[in-house]
């Protein structure tokens, strides 16, 4: 079942990559108490990923903070080394990276895709959403191979 506007996000643990390095997080504890802009990859340093998807948050965090985003994160299934290397090499300490390295957090979301027909394995889909005190108040899924609905633009639209 995949999860949808109003419903709380289950609880599973991430990991957040920091300056000192990977850190464990609860979900119901990292999105409690604040509306968070969500977006999810495919992968780390993956083609639209890598071009379109990530820069355009860390090039829109001002507006969607003014829209009152308090934080704007990231998730892939990556471990969390390559979602640090990632967000230094791409990122902005205005974007948290969230590594889901066993994709207990896209399954528990209902949000998977193969990706086994390019090596990727179970990979999370390409979405975003803003999460309001651990409830989703808005969702919004790619269709496959696709990249609108999730983008920094189309979200800042929505607000």
């Amino acid at each position: 079942m995949t999860i949808a506007v109003g419903d709380k996000l289950p609880d599973v643990k991430l990991v957040k990559a920091t300056e000192n390095g990977p850190e464990a997080v609860q979900s119901s504890e990292y999105f409690k108490g604040k509306r968070v802009a969500l977006f999810s990859v495919p992968g780390a340093f993956t083609p639209t990923c890598s071009a379109k998807h990530l820069p355009g948050y860390v090039d829109h965090a001002a507006d969607l903070k003014a829209k009152g985003i308090d934080e704007i994160a990231c998730t892939a299934v990556n471990d969390p080394f390559v979602m640090g290397a990632w967000g230094k090499a791409a990122g902005s300490p205005d974007v948290a990276m969230l590594a889901d390295g066993n994709a207990d957090f896209a399954k528990a979301l209902g949000l998977t895709m193969d990706g086994s027909g390019f090596g990727l394995g179970t990979r999370g889909q390409r979405f975003s959403m803003v999460v309001n005190d651990g409830v989703v108040e808005q969702l919004h899924v790619e269709a496959p191979g696709e990249f609108k609905v999730s983008a920094a633009d189309y979200m800042i639209e929505q607000l």
